[in-house]
């Protein structure tokens, strides 16, 4: 992995991370099925974040890989700041966000297993 690649991961992940301990930081009380649901969603895009950055160690994501899934996932973090900015999630927003993180996880998935591995 270039020095390059390096500092993007680290710092495209750092954001991530800012972002979820932000939205964590900002809920309402403990035991709130909304809560529950924002809590969900932040321990899914850490996995998922962590899942892109094995697929680049290994060599499974190429450069161009890595970064469509990680602009995906910062869509998906825009996606969340949006729906929680009024302090309510409604059932239909839970399920749009599940859905993104859906597609999501099967792109990662599909890129990681596609054959095409990082020159080097």
């Amino acid at each position: 992995m270039t020095v390059w690649m390096k500092t993007l991961s680290v710092v495209t992940l750092t954001a991530a991370g800012l972002g979820l301990t932000a939205n964590t930081a900002l809920a309402h009380g403990p035991g709130r099925m909304a809560d529950r649901q924002e809590q969900r969603v932040d321990h899914r895009q850490h996995r998922q974040a962590a899942r892109i950055e094995q697929g680049v160690e290994s060599g499974q994501l190429t450069a161009r890989e890595q970064a469509r899934l990680q602009h995906q996932q910062q869509h998906i973090n825009r996606l969340e700041r949006h729906t929680e900015a009024d302090g309510h999630v409604t059932a239909q927003e839970a399920l749009r966000m599940e859905q993104a993180q859906d597609r999501a996880s099967r792109q990662i998935y599909r890129q990681k297993h596609d054959r095409q591995q990082r020159g080097g």
